[in-house]
């Protein structure tokens, strides 16, 4: 068992959490490589680490079988899209804010490192949205999260057209639109009134970024079907976003097809994390704010 280990060192106290995380590794005798950034601060990491331990990101994809994410839910995702391509599971720690995509917190390096070495894991298999832009020379787009189609910098709103199947949808004027996977539907599209879809549903929520109408509403697609989403503007382009993270920008009229990809992405769970408990603690589902309040004043 080798692990591979991404961090972002933007994070503080990052590098002893990372040292922790391979003093764990060394009393389990469990193999890992670091990414190469860590190579040139390794003095700041309170393990002796060889040169022979430290690797670039493809050959520590390719010889790591599980690759470890150490950050937030941006760092998260980043390395999600590494693992993806590799075809590789991911694991996520969380030393970022909310942290809803990992699997354990940091302080539970120790139970998170016993699970692995023992087995108790299983490889849960995510939604990735894949994105052709027609009449561009440019590769397919992935999506973890989603793909978010916006107006850029352009102070109005564009004029956005969906298709499903080839079948005429609707056309609305907005800001943008977020076509969300099951894993990103607590993501940026919650923020726009989006529902919130089990990861394991097969399906791909769109959900309008401030439309100009009040009967444009979100809705709830099969993730074996076609989209199609065709954007017009005056500016002179419209931005795709994937996962908020790589941007790209087109001359108007854009056309994407969009459709589920058939590689999943590939998440470790153990038992330290259930999904609807993740839900409740960390955006306060179901929670009923006023019964706190009540027991805070008695």
């Amino acid at each position: 068992m080798t692990l591979g280990i991404i961090a972002n060192l933007t994070k503080q106290n990052v590098f002893e959490v990372i040292s922790e995380l391979i003093r764990k590794l060394r009393l389990r005798n469990i193999d890992f490589i670091l990414e190469n950034t860590l190579y040139e601060r390794r003095d700041l990491l309170k393990e002796k680490i060889e040169r022979s331990n430290f690797a670039g990101e493809k050959h520590l994809c390719e010889n790591s079988d599980i690759i470890v994410s150490i950050g937030g839910d941006g760092t998260m995702l980043a390395t999600a899209y590494k693992a993806h391509q590799y075809d590789k599971p991911v694991l996520g720690i969380n030393h970022g804010k909310l942290g809803f995509l990992a699997e354990a917190n940091i302080n539970q390096i120790d139970a998170l490192v016993e699970e692995i070495k023992r087995g108790r894991y299983k490889i849960e298999k995510r939604m990735v949205i894949e994105t052709d832009c027609c009449g561009h020379k440019v590769e397919k787009l992935f999506g973890i999260n989603d793909i978010v189609i916006d107006k850029g910098g352009w102070p109005k709103m564009i004029d956005l057209t969906i298709e499903v199947e080839n079948e005429y949808v609707t056309t609305f004027a907005a800001d943008g639109l977020i076509v969300a996977t099951p894993t990103g539907s607590t993501g940026y599209s919650i923020s726009t009134g989006g529902p919130i879809v089990s990861p394991s549903a097969n399906v791909i929520t769109l959900s309008p970024i401030s439309p100009h109408s009040l009967t444009v509403r979100p809705i709830v697609l099969s993730g074996d079907q076609l989209i199609t989403i065709k954007a017009e503007s005056l500016h002179k382009e419209v931005h795709v976003n994937c996962d908020g993270q790589r941007v790209f920008a087109f001359p108007p009229p854009l056309k994407l097809d969009i459709r589920k990809c058939e590689k999943p992405l590939k998440l470790v769970h153990t038992s330290l994390s259930n999904y609807f408990e993740t839900l409740r603690n960390k955006l306060l589902w179901g929670i009923d704010l006023r019964k706190n309040s009540i027991t805070s004043q008695d």
